[in-house]
């Protein structure tokens, strides 16, 4: 059995992004070192999560859900960085994968790394480009989309072989240095799939409706409420409209990261700064079939 690494995530009837964080961590890891908290003790999710360490919580409406649920998740990892090298930490829309052209998978990359450390991967926003990628997603996420842009939010302090506490959200960490290695990307899928991006937002306002409180009123972000939902297929065209980088080269977003980073005011947790850049790729040819 091996103790390099484990995924932990939290999940409630994200089934279409469950599936897809499955085949990933599960076939690369093993579904025994795969660790998820069931919110709201969901039946289909603990069917999938066969073989996995599925824990059940209560899913009653709570308007301090993302407090409870980031302080959960620090607290699980710092249990299981006992038994661990190192442990990966994201939301289920989350897939952490090393570029092909380095060599090897994830877990193979991290048994070559020095455990005390947090690493910070390049966060891309998968999206479907309605006018050019029509096929639905079937077994394969990467290949029948390769269109990211740059999300500097998702560039979060997930891959753990040290304890740290996340703040809300899990976009900054406890860990004062930042190692942000060239070859490591946060692949967030929310975007990635134009019909399971409105059926997710059905279900995310269906869930706060449920809390019957405004979002000033909750640590819940506004983007999970219908008053705040919008036009769906507008942010689909917008970022088809960013520009295109000729290269997949990202190290000057890197390079900007670390020339910015510093303590985040008056807290225990740092930060880089998080310009948003309208700014497009396409990721190479030997990214297809990563999930």
């Amino acid at each position: 059995m091996q103790t390099t690494a484990a995924a932990l995530t939290m999940v409630r009837d994200d089934a279409f992004y469950l599936k897809i964080w499955l085949r990933y961590y599960g076939e690369m890891l093993g579904r025994e070192n795969c660790y998820i908290i069931n919110h709201g003790r969901g039946e289909e999710v603990a069917d999938l999560a066969a073989g996995c360490n599925v824990i059940g919580i209560p899913g009653d409406p709570n308007p301090r859900f993302e407090q409870n649920r980031w302080r959960l998740l620090s607290n699980t990892l710092a249990g299981l960085l006992g038994y661990y090298r190192h442990v990966i930490v994201s939301d289920v829309d989350e897939i952490v994968v090393v570029d092909p052209a380095n060599g090897g998978n994830l877990l193979q990359w991290l048994e070559k790394r020095r455990r005390l450390r947090v690493y910070t991967p390049l966060g891309l926003d998968m999206f479907q480009r309605l006018d050019l990628e029509c096929d639905e997603i079937t077994d394969q996420v990467l290949g029948p989309r390769l269109h990211a842009k740059i999300a500097l939010p998702y560039s979060k302090p997930c891959v753990l072989g040290k304890e740290a506490r996340f703040a809300r959200g899990g976009h900054y960490s406890t860990f004062e240095k930042l190692n942000a290695p060239s070859e490591l990307y946060l692949l967030h899928l929310k975007f990635v799939d134009y019909a399971e991006y409105v059926k997710t937002l059905d279900r995310r306002n269906a869930m706060v409706q449920d809390i019957g409180l405004e979002a000033r009123e909750t640590t819940i972000g506004r983007h999970w409420y219908a008053s705040d939902r919008g036009d769906d297929r507008a942010p689909f065209e917008e970022f088809a409209n960013y520009k295109m980088e000729k290269e997949f080269d990202l190290d000057w977003v890197r390079d900007a990261m670390r020339e910015s980073w510093k303590r985040r005011g008056e807290t225990s947790f740092w930060q880089f700064d998080r310009p948003k850049y309208k700014t497009q790729v396409r990721l190479p040819d030997r990214f297809a079939g990563l999930f």
